[in-house]
């Protein structure tokens, strides 16, 4: 007897829309720590052989990521996750949501200082540094990490008993349809 495979799920319901705002946070929290990997071995790649045309088109994807989709997806904590478990009274909840809203700034200020490495890489230019690269991509990667594992275990989890699901559907939809929007206009998710 043969299971669905994981990748069978979110396939059907990209398609058929998402059921609530955590699958699309949760699908875009897989894309991320993805594109971590890939920023790591992009690193590992430029310090054995330079750019080349993989160097390159792995760091225009990694760049246009976390330029666009990632910055999206802290947009909808910041927006639809954060206020309701800033209400709930607990303690130790609040707290975790100021931690991640300042690592939302961290991690833009980490990804502000890559990102011109990074793009040159992808233009093909030999404008980067790769010790700034290895070692901002190592603080960059580790935070990331970190800061979805947080997520998982403590705010998602919060969030979706103290989220009423109409809600939750109604969020859902509104991340997806502004996700549509953003690629009929040429963005990522």
């Amino acid at each position: 007897m043969t299971t669905p495979s994981a990748h069978a799920k979110p396939a059907a319901r990209r398609h058929d829309g998402p059921s609530d705002a955590f699958d699309v946070l949760d699908a875009c929290h897989r894309e991320m720590l993805d594109k971590v990997d890939q920023l790591e071995r992009l690193v590992e790649r430029l310090a054995s052989q330079g750019i080349d045309a993989t160097a390159r088109s792995d760091a225009a994807v990694v760049a246009h990521f976390f330029a666009t989709t990632a910055r999206r997806h802290h947009e909808d904590e910041e927006r639809h996750i954060f206020p309701a478990l800033a209400r709930s009274g607990d303690q130790a909840v609040i707290d975790a949501v100021l931690r991640l809203q300042q690592d939302h700034g961290w991690l833009e200020e980490d990804w502000m200082e890559l990102s011109p490495h990074v793009q040159a890489v992808a233009s093909g230019y030999n404008g980067y540094d790769i010790d700034v690269l290895r070692e901002g991509s190592a603080i960059f990667a580790a935070l990331t990490r970190d800061h979805v594992a947080l997520e998982e275990t403590v705010i998602y989890p919060n969030a979706r008993r103290v989220i009423a699901s109409n809600e939750r559907q109604e969020m859902g939809r509104e991340m997806a349809a502004r996700r549509r929007t953003d690629r009929g206009n040429g963005h990522a998710r």
